[in-house]
């Protein structure tokens, strides 16, 4: 391994395995949705942002960020947090009722918005056959911590295992509801605006994704959406039949799609700063590294 900058994480961590996955892109949508449940945060992007013409673009946005971060140089990571926590502090939102004004880099919005992304990751990776064990997993909520702090949280105020996430999803629930901007993000995701000769393309494969990602919720999630999802056995068996299917393609031919971040970290950092799954069998002296994904 050459002396390069290996970056916020690093080849030796969890996050370095698990943001290589394929199913990443479902569990994006699935934190999507279970981000648009909370009124005062998904109130913020729809009154900040055209979510209906630019919803591609806000998750290209937020696939780049997660890539600079976890693959990119240690400069890269911090310059792209310092851009998001600018553009943050501009922006603002009104509550309807109360014509409160708010800004949506409050603590407690951005606290949701990382939870429900870090959540959604870890929970489809793992039942999607990703093999973590539950050590691995209290690592990779660990080392979130760091990407807690690009966006402008204090590291100690996130949760740092399973039991804390566990324990922030059972207290924020109450402030949790399917109001109006949250169907109007349902119904995006469910028909995204598309080109008329891909419309066949999109009722084949995208609906699918949406339907796993919202199939994937929580089921206190179903219940304020209104709408069912299939039994719990049976998202399981999808999502592992999903992810046998994606990680049956090359990953070299995955990697190829822009921007590319996972080849730049190799052609930067050598060949053996591939994330594989099967490097987790080595996660023993990974998981003794004090600094480890917590720079």
């Amino acid at each position: 391994m050459s002396e390069a900058d290996p970056g916020l994480f690093g080849p030796s961590s969890v996050t370095w395995q698990v943001h290589g996955d394929p199913m990443m892109w479902v569990a994006g949508v699935r934190a999507l949705y279970l981000q648009a449940l909370h009124p005062r945060a998904v109130r913020g992007v729809m009154q900040n942002s055209d979510f209906r013409s630019d919803a591609w673009g806000r998750l290209m946005r937020t696939a780049n960020f997660v890539g600079t971060t976890t693959y990119g140089t240690t400069e890269a990571a911090e310059k792209a947090g310092a851009r998001v926590r600018k553009i943050h502090s501009m922006l603002g939102a009104t509550d309807p009722d109360t014509g409160e004004r708010y800004g949506v880099d409050e603590p407690a919005l951005l606290l949701w918005v990382h939870c429900a992304e870090i959540d959604s990751y870890l929970h489809v990776a793992r039942r999607s056959g990703f093999p973590l064990t539950d050590a691995q997993a209290d690592r990779y909520i660990r080392e979130h911590r760091v990407s807690a702090r690009l966006v402008g949280l204090d590291p100690d105020a996130v949760p740092a295992n399973q039991a804390e996430m566990s324990a922030y999803f059972e207290k924020v629930r109450p402030e949790l509801a399917a109001g109006e901007e949250a169907r109007a993000v349902d119904d995006f995701l469910l028909r995204p605006p598309a080109h008329p000769l891909l419309i066949p393309a999109r009722e084949v494969l995208w609906r699918r994704v949406a339907h796993l990602a919202y199939a994937a919720l929580p089921p206190y999630a179903h219940d304020l959406y209104g709408r069912p999802a299939p039994k719990p056995a049976t998202v399981t068996r999808r999502l592992r039949a999903t992810g046998t299917l994606l990680r049956r393609v090359p990953a070299r031919l995955r990697w190829q799609l822009p921007p590319k971040h996972i080849l730049r970290a190799m052609a930067r950092l050598g060949p053996g700063a591939r994330p594989a799954p099967y490097k987790l069998g080595r996660q023993g002296a990974i998981l003794d590294k004090p600094g480890e994904g917590g720079k």
